[in-house]
């Protein structure tokens, strides 16, 4: 998580909105997710390691040129408003990216 900082978040799978939410609601993060969800803002960029992340790596909406603008290109970078909160999760590691 956030500033080296980690801790243990359990959810169920459609509790959350999406892992924006989730992050949101339990984690805190100063000025994370600006635009709400629209994939626009980059804000809430994360790093998904583990779990069933190579299942995480199609991109929705305007996620492919929102992270393009910021000249990210790997596959386990994500926003994390497009990601739905299911079993490809199960036992993921998810970094905050600043």
């Amino acid at each position: 998580m956030e500033g080296g900082n980690s801790r243990k978040i359990e959810a169920c799978e459609n509790e959350y909105r999406n892992l924006m939410v989730l992050i949101n609601d339990q984690v805190y993060p100063e000025g994370f997710g600006e635009c709400g969800g629209q994939g626009r803002c980059a804000t809430c960029m994360v790093r998904i390691e583990g779990g069933e992340a190579s299942l995480l790596s199609e991109r929705y909406r305007n996620e492919e040129s929102t992270l393009g603008k910021k000249g990210i290109s790997g596959i386990n970078i994500r926003l994390s408003c497009q990601v739905l909160i299911n079993s490809w999760l199960k036992d993921a590691v998810v970094h905050i990216e600043e």
